[in-house]
Order: structure tokens, then C-alpha cells, then sequence
């Protein structure tokens, strides 16, 4: 019988886990929800030193994701450096796979994990699109 002890979680990885009540274990979930994607995905960006992270809460107002994430890189290198980091944390800790796009150039990454789109940007790429103010209350963005 396993133990608590017996898993070993990357500090990533906990979204993914839940207490099972009964044994007093932990068990993988096969699919994160949405919410714990979302908890999972803003960790690894703020590890990462992502600037200026928004959330957007989507449900109800769109088909495509329940979420998005939005966040800066002071440079090319680092969103791109985020990005795969993020990709690669997603799908090693939950095994989920991302579909990425736009690394090579590292101005804007898209990231799209189904129920969360994530988007990492160089910030006078972000400032240019302003995508926040397309889905934010009016008045929330500034």
C-alpha cells in the first residue's frame, strides 16, 4: 500500500492532486479541471518572473476556453523561455499537452491548453494588441 510519503510532487504539480479521504492518499486526476489549470499554469508563470499577469474569467461569454492568462516578458528570450518551460511543466506534472505558437519569434506566444489560452508577450508587443481590453469589463483594464 502507498503512502503519502511514497509521492514525490514538483512544486507545479500539486493542482493536479487531490487528498483521496478515504485511504488518506494521494491520487492523480486524470484530467485537471479547469480551475487547477488555471492555479497550475499562473504558478509556473509567476515562478518564471512573468510581469503584469492577468486573469480572465471567460465562462459564459465564449465556446473557445473557460480562462485566459495574459503576461509579459522582458524579452524575446524569456517569453520564449517561459513558454516552452510551461509546456514542458504541463506536460511532464499534469500530462496535458499544449499546443504552442509563435516561440521562434518570442514577441507573442499563444499557448493553448483547451480550457486555459495563455499568452505571453514582449510588453510593447502587449501594449500594441491590447487583447486584455477586448475581454475585460469595461473600465478594468487601464
Amino acid at each position: 500500500m502507498k503512502r503519502e510519503e511514497d509521492f514525490v510532487l514538483s512544486p507545479h504539480a500539486e493542482a493536479a492532486f487531490s487528498a483521496d479521504d478515504s485511504a488518506g492518499l494521494m491520487t492523480r486526476q486524470t484530467q485537471p479541471t479547469a480551475e487547477a489549470l488555471l492555479d497550475f499554469i499562473v504558478t509556473s508563470l509567476s515562478d518564471d518572473k512573468a510581469e503584469e499577469l492577468v486573469q480572465i474569467d471567460l465562462r459564459g461569454k465564449t465556446a473557445m476556453c473557460d480562462y485566459m492568462v495574459i503576461v509579459s516578458g522582458r524579452s524575446t528570450r524569456q517569453v520564449s523561455a517561459m513558454s516552452e518551460k510551461l509546456v514542458a511543466r504541463l506536460k511532464s506534472d499534469l500530462g496535458v499537452a499544449a499546443k504552442l505558437e509563435g516561440k521562434d519569434a518570442g514577441d507573442w506566444v499563444l499557448i493553448d491548453t483547451g480550457d486555459v489560452i495563455v499568452h505571453v508577450f514582449r510588453p510593447e508587443v502587449r501594449e500594441f494588441y491590447q487583447i486584455e481590453k477586448m475581454w475585460l469589463p469595461q473600465g478594468a483594464a487601464s
